[in-house]
């Protein structure tokens, strides 16, 4: 499943309300960690696909949701499972902490690889 881009009016229904786990990547343009963090997220979008959503917030263009998240520096990737945050990470730091991050947010690796979430 391909990332998705989420903006502030549609963050519930596309986050909150998903029945999916959903990686939140908060990022903007300019910024060059989250550069690095685009290529990670969609080999893990590829990998985890019909498991988890990967969903990406541009900083610049929504205030609203970053705000209420008191993401304070990006890149910031949050898991959501069933509409709350339960695993966050600040900066960019590779696809093994990511996927640790994933784990920590009550995803079990039996359940990634064949089972039901």
């Amino acid at each position: 499943m391909p990332t998705v881009n989420v903006t502030d009016s549609d963050f519930d229904m596309q986050v909150i309300k998903n029945n999916l786990p959903v990686l939140v990547d908060f990022w903007a343009a300019w910024c060059q960690p989250c550069k690095q963090t685009e290529p990670v997220l969609e080999e893990i979008s590829e990998e985890y696909k019909d498991k988890i959503v990967i969903a990406k917030v541009n900083v610049d263009e929504n205030s609203q949701i970053p705000a209420k998240y008191a993401v304070m520096s990006i890149p910031t990737v949050i898991l959501f499972k069933g509409g709350q945050e339960v695993s966050r990470q600040t900066g960019f730091s590779g696809k093994e902490n990511y996927e640790e991050l994933i784990k920590k947010g009550t995803i079990v690796p039996s359940e990634v690889e064949g089972g039901d979430i």
